[in-house]
């Protein structure tokens, strides 16, 4: 029996996912840092197993109704875990971002700013004191009326909803409208009035065509349909509804991202005339502080705002150090140049996941486990060392920390080092090492040792010759001021700086309009899908391969079956309890939904008959299940699918299962999914790929392998332009341009441009430093 206070947490017998029954125990009040190649099993262990056990005796502890939940969502697969506090996860998964959250609600710092004005704000003569809540855009007390508190007013004309004014309405002439049955409902409303929908739509007289588009009337009539041969049609009663509402309508309260996309064509938008995009109303707008707005002060960047907060009188003075001391902790995780109002849709998953570190900072917390999702991802160099103090301050305050990281120099910084391996998938899950990081290096298997102790300088290659010049610019966007840079073609070029130098918005102004492009290949962070229907095989079209192959087989052909009986996305051969996603959504009062496993398929997310066929002794569903390396083997006289499967072999995602849900993919993972997907396609002329932190969540030795990849593609012919942080790929790049020298306003410039030898020399260079210490190591 261990006592009370154990200052362990130990792990017995670990087997979600790849865990292949792992026991460990990991010191409490300490960093401790999980490594291991991407998929190797540490997510599992920090995330899957010990969060997850925190979580569920959390559920434990709450009302009943939680308690029947856990059931449903099932526990972690493990035997016992002993000496676990309560636990706090900071993971970098994206919760639905909306237009109205930003960095001041996720950081509660407008809470605080609010409350300033309310108490200490300067108001006109004989106006009333405002509560904290007039000067949210959020509450209908502190709204703009005219755009409802977003800024922005949308509108649409005669030229967006009608492209094409030769068609008829029949012919399709609004293209606006939904297509389906709600559009034929829509024309055959609009007949049932009495307008001609056989006309074209520009000899229809101009005050129909306003009344069709824009009118605000909803009338109701009946519609008798024409009737198809051998369909009973009868009457009903249809309302109408114009374009411009529709689209309005739908922009604003549909919860579909693609049809909310569709209608945004649809759409101009400008900032919002009566507060010109401040989304307050007059009288909160006519309170100031140190002379400025609330609007002007969640403007500026959180460095400046906290140098703004001077005060005069004792409430003022109280509030502004509360908000100042709230600042400090995101100033000190490098992001100072972050403003209030910045939207939280525009911040990167790393920034996302410090700033609500800087907020856990001033929780005042004591006792709990933090579990931490690669708070590195997106930093600079420079950047990492105070991350390392934020994690060391709160082990101070008497936590403990799990920490989930790649970057070396966040795990030589920690106390306690658990690195799990030895490969991916089913060729890792066993922990090779837990202990101090020192004693890592006598583990001769450990993929992470040879990295971590390798202090040999970079070996020195030929820099590729160009082929060309592609030049960007003057480009003046966010803190971009008159830029102009060349980007060499034919090699593989690095852009490098601190958060919030300006390297995306640079990378971003590449289109494949600008003279030496040819085909512009962008391959970003973002998921492959939102929801667990969406994944590997559906993405990259290796699915449609395999039904093909389960549709040929002699039993699906006695039976009828063909292709689609083999889709979980429609109707036939699907569980139609879940509708064929394997899981079905459990609310949750007060937390947030999850998914549970589905009570009749187990998961299989296909109906019994669906599942008698097998090719090759498998059910389709056992093949959704194999890793993407197994199912190379299975499926290696299959060409189509072994072409598709050997490029994400390459791209070393091995270890991911076929139906592996896109919901539980990594940003990094997305990435290269999208990458491999680029890769298996027939290349035809130049292409540019352009590559956002195509490193993030990467261990060193998959890096290898991405790198390998990359350099493949320039030495075929074509151009990469990468935006990373990792110095071991700057330092293997044929050119490099350094933005900075700071974040926000303090960046914004070309520090320095070259090979990586000369960038390392620069002068008033943040990245200098740090890749002249990686090429000379």
């Amino acid at each position: 029996m261990h006592s009370p206070h154990d200052p362990y947490v130990r792990v017995r017998g670990a087997r979600e996912h790849n865990l292949q029954g792992v026991d460990v125990d990991i010191p409490r009040d300490a960093v401790a840092v999980f490594t291991g190649v991407s998929g190797s099993g540490k997510s599992s262990l920090a995330f899957g197993t010990i969060y997850a056990e925190a979580q569920r005796r959390y559920f434990e502890s709450v009302a009943p109704y939680a308690r029947r939940l856990i059931h449903q969502v099932g526990a972690p697969k493990v035997g016992e875990i002993t000496g676990l506090p309560p636990a706090v996860s900071l993971e970098q998964r994206r919760s639905a971002p909306t237009s109205r959250s930003s960095v001041g609600t996720v950081t509660n710092l407008s809470n605080s700013l609010r409350m300033l004005f309310s108490r200490a704000g300067a108001y006109p003569p004989g106006a009333e004191r405002l509560d904290s809540d007039a000067f949210s855009p959020n509450t209908a007390a502190g709204a703009c009326p005219a755009c409802h508190g977003l800024g922005q007013v949308h509108d649409t004309s005669e030229e967006l909803l009608v492209p094409d004014s030769s068609l008829s309405i029949r012919e399709g002439a609004i293209a606006a409208w939904p297509g389906a049955w709600q559009g034929k409902n829509l024309r055959d409303v609009l007949d049932a009035l009495g307008y001609d929908v056989d006309r074209p739509w520009r000899e229809l007289p101009a005050e129909q065509r306003e009344w069709i588009l824009f009118t605000d009337e909803q009338p109701v009539v009946t519609v008798h349909p024409v009737r198809d041969a051998g369909r009973i049609q009868r009457p009903y009663q249809g309302t109408y509804m114009s374009a411009r509402r529709y689209v309005l309508k739908t922009f604003a309260d549909s919860r579909s991202q693609t049809l909310r996309a569709k209608a945004e064509r649809f759409l101009t938008s400008a900032p919002c005339p009566a507060c010109k995009g401040s989304r307050l109303r007059p009288e909160a707008l006519a309170v100031t502080f140190a002379g400025r707005t609330i609007a002007e002060l969640a403007a500026l960047p959180l460095a400046e705002l906290a140098d703004t907060l001077t005060a005069d009188g004792e409430t003022a003075r109280v509030l502004t150090e509360d908000l100042k001391s709230r600042i400090a902790p995101v100033l000190e995780l490098g992001l100072g140049y972050l403003s209030l109002d910045r939207a939280t849709p525009t911040l990167s998953a790393g920034e996302l996941q410090r700033l609500r570190l800087a907020t856990q900072l001033r929780s005042g917390l004591f006792g709990v486990v933090y579990v931490l999702d690669e708070p590195s991802a997106g930093l600079h160099p420079a950047d990492t060392e105070a991350l390392l103090t934020v994690l060391a301050r709160l082990k101070r305050a008497g936590n403990s920390v799990f920490v989930v990281e790649h970057h070396l120099d966040v795990v030589r910084g920690a106390d306690w080092l658990v690195d799990v391996g030895p490969r991916a998938g089913e060729h890792g899950g066993r922990v090779l090492h837990s202990g101090p990081v020192a004693e890592l290096a006598g583990v001769a298997e450990s993929a992470t040792a040879r990295y971590l102790f390798d202090d040999s300088p970079a070996p020195v290659r030929e820099v590729r010759a160009p082929r060309g010049q592609l030049t960007v610019g003057p480009v003046t966007r966010h803190n971009l001021r008159q830029v102009t840079a060349s980007f060499p073609l034919g090699v593989f070029t690095a852009v490098t700086g601190v958060s919030g130098s300006g390297k995306s918005t640079l990378v971003g102004e590449i289109t494949e309009d600008l003279p030496g492009v040819g085909r512009l290949v962008s391959v970003d962070q973002r998921p492959i899908g939102r929801t667990p229907r969406s994944n590997l095989a559906t993405y990259t079209g290796l699915f449609d391969v395999v039904r093909k192959v389960f549709a040929a087989t002699d039993e699906a052909r006695a039976r009828g079956y063909g292709v689609g009986r083999f889709s979980f996305n429609v109707p036939g051969g699907r569980c139609e309890t879940c509708q064929g996603e394997g899981f079905v959504s459990v609310e949750l009062l007060f937390l947030p939904s999850t998914y549970a496993p589905c009570p009749d398929c187990a998961g299989a997310r296909y109906n019994p008959e669906t599942l008698q066929v097998t090719y090759r002794g498998r059910t389709i569903a056992e093949v959704l299940d194999l890793t993407v390396e197994a199912a190379a083997e299975f499926f290696a006289d299959t060409p189509a699918a072994a072409r598709s499967l050997g490029t994400l072999l390459d791209v070393g995602l091995g270890y991911l299962r076929l139906g592996q849900p896109a919901t539980e993919l990594s940003g990094g993972e997305a990435q290269r999914i999208k990458l491999a997907s680029e890769l298996q396609r027939g290349r035809r002329g130049h292409t540019l790929y352009l590559l956002d932190e195509p490193t993030t969540g990467l261990h060193p030795a998959d890096v290898e392998v991405l790198m390998r990849q990359l350099n493949g593609l320039v030495d075929a012919g074509h151009t990469v332009v990468v935006v990373e942080h990792d110095m071991t790929v700057v330092a293997a790049a044929d050119w490099v341009i350094d933005l900075g020298p700071g974040g926000g306003d303090a960046g914004g410039r070309i520090v320095a441009a070259g090979t990586p030898g000369q960038v390392a020399r620069a002068q008033g260079s943040a990245t200098a430093p740090y890749l002249a210490r990686t090429l000379g190591r």
